[in-house]
């Protein structure tokens, strides 16, 4: 089914025209995705039931995945001087093509690190945002923090990749921070093989490389979160963030290495970022905005990427309306449209449907929707992500080999 982009009519001039949907620039899933990485791995390992779905990518007996949270693909290349040594590596991104991959619709944690350890698209797995109504309860269900509670294996129920590479007799491995081994997300997206918590980044690195010569054919993911943390409170133009992605080159340095005998390393990510200015003209507070308001009963999603629930009855005004005063700076479309044009995957399950906003909203300039009362706390950050830009959507897939 192809949906054209509705497009506004209007005889005068200064009408504000809304953005062409078609000019979205929609991940590329099934040959250059974060969801296609691991299940391209482990095919070159053997696994039965996978393909190699990123062709640059040569096979290793050993594979280790390690994520750093919020270090886009753009940002490496502003800044060789804080990152020596990851920027080495650009050459090398795609299995040498020196070509980024993308994150995938929203580009942020809980979809992207589903897409990983499920090796499935959005609209599968059915972690379609930060926030997502909940088609059983009508509520806002936070796919980071799972609140409200809800069944894991109900809200994703397909194994991961980990599981899959476990039971072809792989040596499975995670090794990350404590807090992340009983998490539902960590449950549903990474669980498979054996959960090692390690506190310092020196030793997640350390262990890691052990964990990767603990088999003949070994799959070892890690990760480190404290980069994203830093441009969300500071800003990715902050010492603090240029702090940590000093650290960040230093323990990727530090795993390559140490890799065992016919390893690869590869280095990705779950999402870029952007900073937003505190000011009105980049940031549209929804709780202030009673034309955005009208005919909503909730707001999900993030700044950058809403999924908009409308009373039932109002879809088509509420995208009017989202279209009129957003379409310039936007891409807007209904649930229909953002499905149809691929922004979730080539299908969507249907439990996933009703997930999806009635309106969607990707930011394609430097602006944000916030809610000032309803997230105090998301609506405070400096640095942001969620779109299909290229600084947030375009992520590093870096190779070192042993």
């Amino acid at each position: 089914m192809v949906v054209q982009p509705t497009t506004v009519a209007s005889g005068w001039p200064d009408d504000p025209v809304p953005l062409d949907l078609a000019t979205a620039p929609v991940p590329e899933y099934g040959t250059g995705s974060l969801a296609d990485v691991l299940p391209t791995l482990v095919a070159g390992q053997g696994a039965p039931g996978f393909d190699a779905r990123i062709a640059e990518l040569a096979p290793a007996d050993r594979n280790c995945l390690f994520l750093i949270d919020g270090l886009g693909w753009e940002q490496i290349k502003a800044h060789p001087d804080e990152a020596p040594y990851l920027t080495s590596l650009l050459g090398s991104s795609r299995g040498g093509t020196g070509r980024p991959i993308t994150a995938g619709f929203p580009a942020t944690t809980a979809t992207s690190l589903a897409s990983v350890g499920t090796g499935r698209f959005p609209g599968a797995h059915g972690l379609p945002g930060y926030t997502v109504r909940n088609p059983g309860t009508g509520e806002l269900m936070n796919q980071l923090r799972w609140k409200p509670w809800t069944s894991p294996r109900v809200w994703q129920p397909y194994p991961t990749v980990f599981q899959l590479a476990h039971e072809a007799g792989i040596h499975t491995a995670q090794v990350s921070s404590p807090i992340f081994q009983d998490t539902p997300l960590t449950k549903i997206a990474l669980s498979g093989g054996t959960f090692h918590g390690r506190l310092s980044g020196e030793e997640r690195m350390d262990f890691a490389a052990e964990q990767l010569a603990g088999g003949d054919r070994s799959l070892v993911y890690t990760y480190y979160s404290e980069l994203d943390g830093a441009g969300h409170r500071f800003g990715i133009d902050s010492d603090a963030w240029r702090g940590q992605l000093m650290f960040v080159d230093r323990l990727v340095q530090r795993l390559a290495e140490q890799l065992p005998p016919r390893s690869a390393l590869y280095v990705t990510a779950d999402h870029g970022m952007v900073d937003i200015p505190f000011d009105d003209q980049h940031r549209i507070d929804f709780d202030e905005d009673w034309e955005l308001r009208a005919g909503v009963a909730l707001l999900g999603g993030e700044g950058r990427a809403r999924h908009v629930y409308a009373v039932p009855g109002a879809e088509a005004d509420v995208l009017t309306c989202w279209r009129e005063v957003l379409g310039e700076q936007f891409w807007v479309a209904s649930r229909e449209e953002a499905i149809a044009l691929g922004w979730f995957g080539d299908e969507v399950d249907e439990r996933v449907h009703g997930r999806i906003g009635d309106v969607v909203a990707a930011a394609h300039d430097d602006v944000i929707i916030t809610a000032s009362v309803n997230e105090p706390h998301e609506s405070a950050m400096v640095g942001v992500h969620g779109s299909m830009t290229p600084a947030e959507q375009l992520v590093p897939l870096l190779e070192v080999r042993s």
